[in-house]
């Protein structure tokens, strides 16, 4: 039995590492070229849960069955990386998560937005325009993000330019096109996880006294960006602080 159990037990691990594997690939599938970010997107929603559920059940069974020795203990790991897999769905259950606000497109400028030249509604995947919604986009944004800001730097313009620009290479932003006599570029920039594509312009306005940044981020999908665009703003503007 002793030999046997632990048989049943390294089988449970063997598909507790594979059910890993398989979420982490629809979590980063998207990395690798697989597929498109909204396909593991939906592969992880559709899943995950199933997923689960299985892991749970074949760990309780294996315990009730096998009950003592290294082979229990593989059972257990096997429900608890299943209750892990559930953790979103209890967590939702217990506490329902508002649905977020239906803008993907934040700006520190409202009113004049940076617009795209180079990146247009052709790029790869997009389901959202490049065109500013206008005034009913600017007022959830501002109650939202009331932080949301240009940066007023005393930097001169050049320089403030070179270092936005470094900063966005810094943070692993992909610039796809750049033209520093008018001081703008644009970028693409991924989420960590799912690699969702968001696009980004900055400009460098000169004042008087140094110099003005705006920036604006855009995602490619989806109704609510679930506050990636503001936090990647907030982000960048900190970091230009520094």
């Amino acid at each position: 039995m002793g030999q046997g159990s632990s048989r049943i037990g390294t089988i449970l691990l063997s598909i507790t590492f594979l059910s890993v594997l398989a979420v982490l690939i629809m979590m980063f599938g998207a990395r690798l070229d697989f597929w498109e970010p909204i396909v593991g997107f939906g592969y992880f929603r559709t899943y995950l849960n199933p997923i689960g559920y299985v892991l749970v059940a074949l760990g309780v069974i294996g315990f009730l069955f096998i009950r003592r020795g290294s082979g229990a203990t593989k059972a257990i790991i096997t429900a608890l990386v299943g209750l892990c897999m559930l953790a979103p769905m209890i967590y939702g259950v217990v506490k329902p998560v508002k649905r977020g606000p239906p803008i993907h497109d934040i700006t520190t400028d409202t009113s004049n937005p940076p617009v795209f030249l180079f990146l247009d509604d052709s790029r790869e995947g997009a389901k959202n325009t490049l065109v500013y919604a206008g005034e009913k986009e600017a007022e959830i944004q501002k109650k939202l993000y009331p932080h949301i800001a240009p940066i007023e730097s005393d930097i001169a313009p050049d320089l403030a330019f070179e270092k936005a620009l470094n900063i966005a290479k810094e943070k692993g932003w992909e610039v796809v096109a750049q033209d520093p006599a008018a001081l703008r570029f644009e970028a693409i920039a991924r989420t960590p996880v799912f690699a969702f594509v968001d696009d980004v312009v900055i400009v460098v306005t000169p004042k008087a006294q140094g110099s003005r940044l705006d920036i604006r981020s855009v995602s490619r999908v989806g109704r609510s960006d679930q506050g990636i665009n503001a936090a990647r703003i907030s982000d960048f503007i900190e970091a230009f602080n520094l």
